[in-house]
C-alpha cells in the first residue's frame, strides 16, 4: 500500500463508521417511537423546586458555675442567671425558657496511703440553658452576636448553634406536589408526541421523598432531608405518575 492511498483508506473507514453510527441512532429512535406508539400508558417522573426562607429560629445559650460545695455553686449560678435574664429582656426577649439545671460532680485523682490513686469529689459544676423560639429571625441573630456582652460581665456564657425551621412545609408540600404532577404531564406529552400520540388522563401518582435542603445544596436522601442549619432553603417534591395514551 502506498503512502498516498493510506489517508484515502482511513477517510473511507471513518465515513463508514459515521454512517453506521447514524443508522444505529436512527434505529434506536425509531424503536422508541414504535414503543410509544404501541403502549397504552406512559410512566414519568415530575419534580418541583421552591426557594424559601426560614420563619422560625430556635436558639439556646448555656452558662455555668463551679464551686467547692453545691450550695456555693448554686449561689454563683443564681448570680449569672440574674445577669442573663436582664440581658435577654433588655434585648426584647421576655418569652425565654429556662431549662432544668444540670449538675456535675468535679472529680480529681488523689494518692492514697497505698501509693495508689482514687477518685474524689472536689467540687460541683452547675449548668443552665436559656432557650428562645422566635419568628423574628433577624432580631434573634443579632442577639446571638450580642451575647459576648455577657462574657464581658463575667458570665461564662456559651451561645449554641441556632436551628432554622420552615414552618410552612406542609402547605408548600401540597402546592408543590401539584406542580410536580404538572411537570410530569408536560414530560409525558413531550415523549408521547415523538410517537404521534397524545396523553389522556392520570392513571396513578406516587409521591416521592420530600426534601428540604440548604440553598444550593446537592444533598438528598431516600428517607428525605429536613434541614435546620440554613436560613435559606430549597424545598423539592417529586411525583411518579402514570398517564393513559390516546
Amino acid at each position: 500500500m502506498t503512502e498516498t492511498s493510506r489517508p484515502h483508506l482511513l477517510g473511507v473507514l471513518a465515513g463508514l463508521f459515521l454512517a453506521a453510527g447514524l443508522v444505529f441512532s436512527s434505529f434506536v429512535l425509531t424503536r422508541a417511537w414504535m414503543m410509544v406508539s404501541k403502549t397504552e400508558t406512559i410512566a414519568v417522573t415530575g419534580s418541583a423546586r421552591k426557594n424559601v426562607r426560614s420563619d422560625l429560629i430556635v436558639w439556646r445559650g448555656t452558662f455555668s458555675a463551679e464551686a467547692a460545695t453545691l450550695l456555693d455553686a448554686q449561689r454563683a449560678l443564681k448570680e449569672h442567671q440574674v445577669k442573663v435574664e436582664k440581658f435577654l429582656r433588655a434585648k426584647g426577649f421576655a418569652n425565654y425558657i429556662l431549662l432544668p439545671i444540670g449538675i456535675e460532680e468535679v472529680r480529681a485523682r488523689q494518692k492514697d496511703n497505698d501509693d495508689g490513686q482514687t477518685q474524689k469529689t472536689v467540687g460541683y459544676r452547675l449548668k443552665l440553658s436559656a432557650e428562645i423560639r422566635s419568628t423574628e429571625v433577624e432580631k434573634t441573630e443579632q442577639l446571638l452576636r450580642d451575647a459576648n456582652e455577657l462574657v464581658e460581665q463575667g458570665v461564662p456564657f456559651v451561645s449554641g448553634v441556632p436551628d432554622y425551621i420552615y414552618t410552612k412545609a406542609g402547605e408548600a408540600k401540597v402546592e408543590m406536589l401539584a406542580e410536580a404532577t404538572r411537570d410530569a404531564r408536560a414530560r409525558a406529552e413531550q415523549i408521547a408526541s415523538q410517537g404521534g400520540r397524545q396523553i389522556g388522563g392520570l392513571q396513578s401518582a406516587k409521591m416521592g421523598v420530600f426534601q428540604i435542603t440548604p440553598l444550593y445544596s446537592r444533598e438528598t436522601s431516600w428517607e428525605g432531608v429536613n434541614d435546620t442549619t440554613a436560613l435559606e432553603k430549597t424545598v423539592m417534591a417529586v411525583v411518579s405518575a402514570v398517564f393513559s395514551m390516546k
